[in-house]
């Protein structure tokens, strides 16, 4: 065995590589066999699917304009976030089918799936989705009810007499 004087020496004799970053992962576009991207939105217990493709920006949520369907103006604008970060309005048209929980959970499940299909369809838009926050899944859901507490952490109102 020969002996090894420094760091260097052993990645050589171990045929490691030296002074390089490890790749970064390709992202490569992922298209159906109709020219769109999916993707799969979640948040709180509402499961969104959409497709986006070119167009002139229309967005519909179950079969409805999603103005129809998001009545309040808040939930409109979380909508569209993820389309307005990256600065392609009007250059995408989004189908969503949503399922499960609240319109405010529904809402953010919309988000989320157009902005994993936008990373699917344009991958070099993830470094400003992620940066927005908005690749990220919201985890926050309701606590379960715990036995002999009326709700999860309150409990039943005591009474002395």
């Amino acid at each position: 065995m020969a002996e090894l004087n420094s760091l260097a020496e052993l990645g050589a004799a171990t045929g490691a590589q030296t002074s390089e970053q490890p790749a970064a992962p390709v992202h490569v576009q992922k298209l159906d066999k109709h020219g769109r991207a999916y993707a799969t939105g979640k948040r709180k217990n509402a499961i969104a699917r959409v497709w986006i493709k070119p167009g002139s920006g229309k967005i519909i949520v179950n079969d409805k304009e999603f103005v129809g369907y998001f009545a309040r103006p808040v939930l409109q604008m979380i909508l569209q976030q993820p389309i307005v970060a990256t600065d392609r309005n009007g250059q995408y048209d989004v189908i969503a089918t949503v399922a499960g929980g609240g319109l405010s959970g529904q809402a953010g499940a919309v988000r989320h799936g157009i902005s994993k299909a936008l990373t699917y369809y344009e991958p070099a838009l993830r470094g400003v989705l992620k940066k927005g926050g908005f690749l990220t899944r919201d985890a926050r859901v309701v606590e379960r009810k715990k036995y002999g507490k009326a709700k999860a952490r309150r409990s039943f109102q005591f009474s002395k007499r």
